[in-house]
Parts: C-alpha cells; sequence; structure tokens
C-alpha cells in the first residue's frame, strides 16, 4: 500500500514538490558556505518523492535551531507556503485527504529541517 501511495503521490503533486527542495538546494550551494544547507535540500529533495510510511523525529540542537532560524526565513516559508497550499487543494477531495496530510508534513519539514530526522514507521 506504501508504494501505491507514493506512486499517486509524485503524479499528485510530490515531484512538484522535490522540484522545489532541488531548485533550493541548487541556489544554496552557489556559495562555499551554503553547501551544507543545498546538501540537506537535496536529502529532502528525495524525501518528498516518497512520504508513505515514514514520520519526523526531531533532534535538534542549539547548531540545529541556528540554522533553522536562517533557513526560515531565507528559503523554508517560501517552500512550507507551497506545500501547505498544495496540501490544502488537495484536502478539497475525500481522495487527495491521505496526499494533503502528506504535503502538510513535508511544509512542517519546510520550516525547520535541521535536527530532523524522517525514520521508517513500523
Amino acid at each position: 500500500m506504501r508504494f501505491l501511495g507514493n506512486v499517486i503521490w509524485i503524479i499528485c503533486g510530490g515531484l512538484l514538490s522535490a522540484i522545489g527542495w532541488w531548485l533550493a538546494g541548487v541556489l544554496w550551494c552557489i556559495t562555499v558556505v551554503g553547501i551544507p544547507v543545498g546538501l540537506q535540500c537535496f536529502k529532502l529533495s528525495s524525501i518528498s518523492l516518497n512520504p508513505f510510511g515514514k514520520e519526523i523525529v526531531d533532534e535538534g540542537g542549539a547548531v540545529s535551531c541556528f540554522l533553522n532560524v536562517i533557513w526560515f526565513f531565507v528559503s523554508g516559508l517560501e517552500l512550507a507556503l507551497v506545500n501547505l497550499m498544495i496540501g490544502i487543494i488537495l484536502c478539497i477531495t475525500i481522495v487527495g485527504i491521505p496526499f494533503g496530510k502528506q504535503f502538510f508534513k513535508i511544509a512542517r519539514l519546510a520550516l525547520f529541517p535541521f535536527g530532523a530526522r524522517v525514520v521508517k514507521m513500523r
């Protein structure tokens, strides 16, 4: 069921979300200082392609908090709003609710990606 959900997810906008993360990663990697943030974006791009069966666990510290504050103002807010709006649009129909919930999960991750770990659900 997770596989089918992930396939339908890509069709219903997961690919757009992954492209948004990828573009943010490219922009961050332009500078040497931004490369760690860009690599985080690339990791989150791959996660946004198959979100079903995964959950987010927060394990952040002081450095993660600092990076999350910078991230929020530079690219996190825009990506979170896009994912939030797509999730709201998908939740209009009953069939789209599971996919909308996944977009809400990615929107939350888009706000504060540092210190967050994605784990498979049992």
